[in-house]
């Protein structure tokens, strides 16, 4: 998780340095740059996104499977 927030954060700041070198300055420098560094972040960092997806599905799993055999631990008894 840290990794893919600190790539995020890199495409932002590189657009923003970008856009900053060509002229834009104030909000809508903020904003495009946000824009902009979210939709190269779709594509561009898809890879780094999947692979955190499925650890956060894999330690769902894991606490589901430990819920279910709480649930059924209690039914026994």
């Amino acid at each position: 998780m840290a990794r893919y927030t600190l790539l995020r954060l890199s495409t932002f700041f590189l657009v923003l340095i970008a856009l900053w070198f060509c002229q834009l300055r104030g909000w809508p420098l903020l904003v495009i740059s946000a824009v902009v560094s979210a939709v190269i972040s779709v594509y561009a960092l898809r890879v780094p996104r999947e692979r955190f997806a499925a650890q956060v599905e894999r330690r769902v799993e894991k606490k589901r499977e430990k819920a279910d055999a709480m649930r059924t631990a209690e039914d026994d008894d």
